[in-house]
């Protein structure tokens, strides 16, 4: 662990010395490259129960939000539209695939088909039918769960309400609590989910009496694949939850626990390390009567995203 912290400082000039360009070093997405770098360079190899990883334990990366900047990744194009999807269907306390897909999103059918319900023992779950997974805890944590079907309004404890009410206190005292968390991990339901939650607590801050910042942690990350949609996806609700509180967007802090890279991603990765990323892009978000009312009245037509200049699709595998 020390050797690899040494020579942290180090990686930046790796990245310099394979490119031909000129770039400034101090663009935050090189923090994502750096990680990439130092996972090549310093992980070890591990089977897991679903492939051969190499990974690292510890990361953290911070990204500025001010100004309305989201950091939505350049070195590769990032479906950021499916990701947002994804993220209103977390706000919305959605458990059903189903109504992914008739959005054209497919992140969750590997998880969510017959043969994975099935291997989890969740033989009664209809096919997409995902348990009580992130939008079950974010609004209703440990309601008793009938299904993705069930109302489930007033059951549980409506997590993302709570921190919104008290961001929208008028007492900045109360604002810059200390004790804005949510948390996706719920030990008293974890065999009901095809999955158990990757990205599991977030804290909110506000600094300043009104700058509105969110700090993630992830127990485990697919550093190809899932962590570029994290930093873009809670990057997002951060901005969201500024806009309905009426706060300012701060920063995004995200802490990786195992942080991976699957083998069948490791040529991919090394092709993007040789790329120069661009400026990130800026988001708006339309503010209406309806989604003022209610966090789960934004659509994704609601948010706009301006100036995303990327590198080409660089594709991977996706592993579930």
């Amino acid at each position: 662990m020390l050797k690899r912290l040494a020579k942290h400082n180090m990686k930046c000039q790796y990245i310099i010395d394979n490119c031909n360009n000129v770039y400034d070093d101090e663009h935050e997405e090189y923090q994502y490259l750096n990680l990439i770098h130092d996972i090549l360079e310093h992980g070890t190899m591990e089977k897991g129960r679903n492939g051969n990883t190499k990974s690292i334990f510890g990361a953290s990366m911070i990204f500025s939000l001010s100004n309305n900047k989201i950091p939505i990744l350049t070195t590769k194009r990032t479906a950021w539209k499916t990701c947002f999807k994804e993220l209103l269907w977390f706000i919305n306390g959605d458990t059903n695939n189903k109504n992914l897909q008739n959005q054209g999103v497919h992140i969750w059918d590997g998880n969510g088909s017959r043969e994975f319900l099935n291997s989890r023992g969740l033989y009664n779950n209809d096919e997409g039918d995902l348990g009580p997974v992130y939008g079950h805890q974010w609004r209703h944590f440990n309601a008793q769960y009938l299904g993705c079907y069930h109302d489930y309004k007033g059951e549980g404890v409506d997590q993302l309400q709570q921190i919104i009410d008290i961001l929208k206190n008028p007492d900045p005292v109360v604002r810059a609590s200390r004790r804005l968390v949510l948390s996706a991990w719920n030990p008293c339901q974890l065999d009901e989910m095809a999955l158990p939650p990757c990205h599991v607590l977030m804290q909110f801050n506000v600094t300043d009496g009104n700058k509105l910042s969110c700090a993630l942690y992830q127990r485990s990350g697919d550093v190809g694949l899932g962590v570029p949609f994290i930093i873009a996806s809670y990057s997002a609700l951060t901005h969201i939850i500024a806009k309905h509180t009426g706060l300012i967007a701060h920063e995004f802090v995200y802490h990786l626990g195992n942080a991976h890279i699957y083998e069948e991603h490791i040529e991919a990765l090394k092709e993007q390390l040789n790329r120069i990323p661009y400026d990130f892009p800026s988001i708006e978000i339309s503010e209406t009567r309806e989604n003022c009312e209610k966090i789960e009245n934004y659509k994704i037509e609601d948010i706009k995203i301006i100036n995303y200049k990327s590198h080409e699709l660089i594709s991977m595998k996706m592993i579930a």
